[in-house]
């Protein structure tokens, strides 16, 4: 995750004080409650892709990299809001849901960052995981007629 945020950024710290203080974060400082979740979120979202378990569409693009991250996000702000006992003020969640985005924007747009997810999970062409198939297999000769 350092390639992404430094440890000491506004989002790495976020995730370390929000994963800390899971019970009590949300009663102690309201007044920065968007901000932390926002930021926590961005953070979520690249730990998320970077683990890759329930990636199951892998994007072939930096607009497909950004819509995963940014659902990955939107997962995370709605995890905090669930688990807050405090409401967020009105027009919170959509200042949440900005804030995540510039953050995941602005982390693809540094160095090759955006290149480097893509080709993390760059999905294996099919006839690549079939040794012995080519293409003039049965298989791959079939089609369907739709009208």
């Amino acid at each position: 995750m350092d390639r992404f945020f430094a440890p000491n950024s506004p989002e790495a710290l976020a995730h370390h004080y929000l994963s800390e203080n899971i019970f009590s974060w949300d009663t102690e400082h309201p007044d920065s409650n968007e901000t932390n979740i926002a930021s926590f979120a961005s953070y979520q979202a690249f730990a998320r892709y970077l683990d890759g378990s329930d990636l199951y569409l892998h994007p072939r693009s930096r607009s497909e990299l950004e819509a995963v991250l940014r659902r990955y996000a939107y997962d995370a702000i709605h995890n905090m809001i669930a688990r807050a006992r405090s409401e967020i003020s009105r027009g919170g969640y959509s200042r949440m849901c900005h804030l995540a985005e510039a953050t995941i924007s602005k982390v693809l747009d540094e160095n090759d960052n955006a290149a480097y997810l893509l080709a993390l999970h760059r999905p294996t062409r099919k006839q690549d995981s079939f040794p012995n198939s080519d293409n003039h297999s049965p298989y791959n000769s079939r089609s369907i007629r739709i009208k």
